[in-house]
């Protein structure tokens, strides 16, 4: 097969107060992987060496960005140039894509 199909809808799933991160592809020049974090759960401020991007598919939280708090819900999308200090927060159970270019 040339391709890969995944229905995300069906590949999210909540870990009581923990958060899960499935890899959906590595190795080439994007990595993209699906985190679901459950309501409550936080990821301390760190950086990336690579160039991120976030897509929210479910949930809400807080992501903060270069110390700029921001909204996370269904459809946004959040670009990071490398380097960047973030953090995030489910305030809700938050399901999200990551891709690393």
């Amino acid at each position: 097969m040339k391709g890969k199909y995944l229905d995300l809808k069906k590949a999210i799933r909540f870990s009581r107060g923990g958060i899960v991160s499935k890899v959906l592809t590595k190795g080439g020049r994007i990595e993209a992987t699906l985190f679901c974090m459950a309501r409550g759960t936080a990821m301390s401020e760190h950086t990336s060496s690579r160039e991120a991007h976030i897509l929210v598919l479910k949930g809400n939280g807080v992501f903060t960005l270069a110390g700029k708090p921001l909204k996370m819900a269904p459809g946004v999308h959040i670009m990071m140039k490398p380097g960047t200090r973030h953090a995030l927060k489910a305030t809700g159970n938050l399901a999200f894509m990551l891709l690393l270019g």
